[in-house]
């Protein structure tokens, strides 16, 4: 890739839909710092914003709470998909905090119960597969438009969250390529046909990583693709990296730009000391995760991609905030 071709994928990635969505949680967070009352409620206090779950102290670990909403034209195109992701990405959520999942609850607004079933369904075969059950919710079938919400409840012992990168840490990336795209959609199915005993198998790596003392920071990755969700995590820990997209792990023949918009079933991003590299390596190859070095943490607020000798400036935190609180 030369530097031509570098920084035309470094401007696609700016303007697209996954860049924008998460670009919408400053403006949120920005508007609830000014409301919220300050020094009035220790816990609110005590939980950092920005991470995939909130994580609440209880006894000798955190309670994991989190949701995911869904954008109206997934659910419409695809019910039974939508249902299904709704608890797959709340469960990698609690994976990526070094949780495991114990229950979710849905929001569903449907026109009828013809609409609602596929999702439903969907939802359904997904809770069996991963084993989370469904265990309350609110519906309303008598909505003009088709919306899906899911929360989930997960307990961890140790936390892996989006705050302890630091200088000098190897950045790491881990994702499953035994899949398929789902049509022409930006969503790498590896999940739907995979063997359910090996999906919670696999998400067992993550909690094992925190307890392991392997990492301190990992992040799952989402719509905002891998890049995006790689400066969600360097932006709430206060770094910077250089990120070397021709190490990536990839599916063959999938073109780079398309991989980097993409959501994978089963993909996380970490920070890694440089002496536990080898060990994630192997704890992930161990069950046929990719796992992969990515990049290098640095102490600029600067995050740069690179690909050979071409080099392109992806954010500058101290010129704009990506997801973090922004003035009024």
């Amino acid at each position: 890739m030369n530097q031509q071709e570098l920084s035309n994928l470094t401007t696609a990635l700016l303007a697209g839909r996954g860049f924008a969505h998460k670009r919408d949680i400053g403006d949120v967070m920005g508007q609830l710092t000014r409301m919220l009352p300050v020094g009035g409620n220790a816990l609110n206090e005590a939980i950092a914003v920005g991470d995939d779950c909130a994580a609440i102290p209880d006894g000798d670990g955190y309670l994991l709470l989190a949701i995911e909403g869904f954008v109206d034209d997934f659910v419409q195109e695809m019910p039974w998909f939508a249902g299904y992701c709704g608890v797959m990405v709340n469960v990698s959520d609690i994976a990526a905090m070094g949780g495991r999942p114990i229950a979710v609850v849905d929001a569903l607004w449907s026109r009828g119960m013809d609409p609602a079933s596929d999702v439903l369904q969907g939802m359904s075969t997904a809770a069996q597969r991963y084993q989370v059950p469904v265990v309350g919710g609110h519906t309303n079938n008598r909505s003009e438009r088709g919306q899906l919400a899911v929360a989930i409840l997960g307990r961890a012992r140790k936390l892996l969250t989006s705050f302890d990168a630091r200088p000098g840490e190897t950045l790491m990336m881990a994702v499953d390529l035994r899949g398929s795209y789902e049509q022409d959609k930006p969503y790498w199915n590896a999940s739907t046909k995979a063997p359910a005993e090996r999906l919670r198998a696999d998400l067992e790596l993550l909690p094992e990583l925190a307890e392991r003392d392997l990492c301190k920071a990992a992040k799952d990755i989402s719509m905002a693709g891998a890049v995006g969700t790689a400066l969600m995590l360097l932006e709430c820990s206060g770094v910077g990296a250089v990120i070397d997209l021709a190490t990536l792990p990839r599916p063959e023949h999938v073109p780079m730009l398309r991989w980097l918009q993409s959501f994978p079933s089963f993909g996380f991003i970490m920070s890694v000391p440089p002496e536990k590299v080898c060990d994630v390596m192997v704890h992930f190859s161990s069950r046929d995760i990719a796992c992969a070095a990515i990049g290098e943490v640095t102490d600029s607020s600067e995050v740069w991609l690179k690909h050979g000798e071409a080099r392109s400036l992806l954010w500058d935190r101290d010129a704009d905030t990506f997801i973090t609180a922004r003035a009024a």
